[in-house]
């Protein structure tokens, strides 16, 4: 399960976990001798995972995903080849810039209590006159900061934003981590740590957006003779046109590889994905689904983005006319991850929204930690925090349909914190399946919009849709024999 803790104020999510538990289970075309077929299984204790093989019958195409199971013989089954993702890309172990000893996440002694948290909650004023409720350290270093580098208004907007939310993140956490310390799955000295060398690849696999991009000079295909849906078989070489023309769709209960471009790419069973840019979503129609929970992760325009030319950014003129309102469900839940520049929370909240009838219904935080339960960043820090915004809202729809509560759902709460280990590669989001699970219906449609990689159960988009399926970010725990 990828919730590790579940809180009042939130959950500690093991993103890792739900990763390994998304299926990357091959079908290998060799049995074992005597028809038994060989699984490997993963056990994660304390962010931690160990190994080991078990011998079990392979499933129907229609049956459900292998699991551990006890020595069965069989014949004429195949064998099953299990991926997982690289747990370096999860080794965090230290913060990215340390925060002073006073500001830190207090962990592990029960005699500390809110107590100290509230003490660095006090308010101050701002040096430029406006009243922040940010707490002393934030004023300590505006203090230093010289005076002739005035706060901007962007900056002034932020400080006061983060005013709001500090103590609501700051003591939600603390609570998260001493349930994650308390089972294990957090460590609090160094000591307990492992000391893997964390190597993140360079470039791997093929450029997709420059892939996107190349397509638009292809010809141009007449939609009443092209298929609205690829179905995977086995290993599949797909077609650059066919990839980026319709949807591609794994129905299977097993993980598939596609070759594109020379470059293998893992897809869980029970997904879909459409490779193309914002101005090829005509595919994504054509798939005719209603879906009842949106995620978007859109490419906000920041000068980080412009300075390193590492993605392409959207402007906000143009994330409006991604045709939400086409592709909801009535009551549809759209989630939609936004900076923590005010100016994009504003959009999404005041303009964004209304233009797509969809209502504001709460805003969350997912805080992002080490292995040691600490920030990875100082939470008082003035140029980023560790913790990015979520806007909730539903679809609003004709007045009989508004008054219609749905069944067995509860409502989404104003206010929540996903807790979790970041991935080291960048803009790998923490899934959101298991915590959204109580506010929706069960078998719903689900599509992620600007994503990069897939789930079970989902429809993605994006022009980087497989960047974070290929097969160089997993580890084959079963060689082939």
């Amino acid at each position: 399960m990828s919730v590790v803790h579940r809180l009042t104020a939130g959950w500690l999510v093991d993103h890792l976990s739900f990763i390994n538990q998304c299926g990357y289970e091959v079908c290998d075309s060799c049995a074992y001798p005597g028809g038994v077929t060989l699984n490997t299984s993963v056990a994660c204790v304390g962010g931690c995972c160990a190994t080991s093989t078990f011998a079990a019958t392979s499933p129907s195409r229609d049956g459900p995903i292998p699991g551990p199971a006890n020595l069965i013989e069989t014949e004429g089954k195949t064998a099953k080849k299990r991926y997982v993702f690289r747990k370096e890309f999860f080794d965090v172990s230290k913060p990215h810039i340390a925060a002073a000893p006073e500001e830190q996440l207090w962990q592990g002694c029960p005699e500390v209590g809110l107590t100290k948290v509230q003490a660095n909650s006090n308010t101050e004023e701002h040096p430029e006159g406006t009243k922040s409720h940010v707490g002393e350290s934030v004023a300590s270093a505006r203090k230093k900061r010289k005076r002739k580098c005035v706060f901007n208004q962007g900056e002034l907007d932020a400080l006061e934003y983060h005013s709001k939310v500090r103590k609501l993140i700051w003591e939600g956490t603390l609570h998260l981590v001493q349930e994650g310390l308390k089972s294990g799955f957090l460590h609090c000295t160094a000591a307990e740590l492992s000391c893997r060398k964390n190597v993140v690849p360079g470039h791997v696999g093929c450029d997709l957006a420059e892939l996107c991009e190349m397509a638009k000079q292809l010809p141009a295909v007449n939609e009443s003779d092209h298929q609205a849906v690829h179905l995977l078989d086995d290993e599949t070489s797909v077609s650059e046109q066919d990839l980026l023309s319709c949807v591609t769709e794994n129905s299977s209960n097993s993980a598939k590889i596609v070759v594109l471009m020379g470059q293998k790419y893992l897809v869980p069973p029970k997904s879909s994905f459409l490779l193309s840019d914002i101005s090829c979503l005509q595919p994504l129609l054509n798939y005719k689904k209603k879906y009842d929970v949106i995620v978007i992760d859109p490419p906000w325009e920041n000068k980080s983005v412009k300075r390193s030319n590492r993605y392409s950014y959207l402007s906000s003129w143009q994330i409006k006319q991604i045709p939400v309102p086409a592709l909801a469900a009535p009551d549809c839940l759209v989630v939609i991850w936004v900076t923590n520049r005010q100016k994009h929370l504003r959009f999404v909240k005041d303009e964004l929204y209304p233009h797509w009838s969809v209502k504001t219904l709460a805003e969350w935080h997912w805080v992002k930690i080490t292995r040691a339960g600490e920030f990875v960043l100082p939470l008082d820090s003035l140029h980023k925090k560790p913790y990015e915004v979520l806007v909730l809202g539903r679809v609003q729809g004709e007045v009989k349909e508004a008054l219609r509560k749905p069944e067995d759902v509860l409502p989404i709460p104003e206010h929540k914190l996903i807790v979790s280990i970041p991935c080291s590669l960048h803009s790998h989001k923490p899934p959101l399946t298991a915590v959204l699970a109580e506010f929706i219906k069960p078998d719903v449609e689900c599509l992620e919009l600007f994503a990069r990689n897939l789930q079970p159960g989902w429809t993605s988009w994006g022009n980087e849709v497989l960047k974070f399926q290929h097969i160089d970010y997993f580890t084959l725990l079963q060689n082939e024999n």
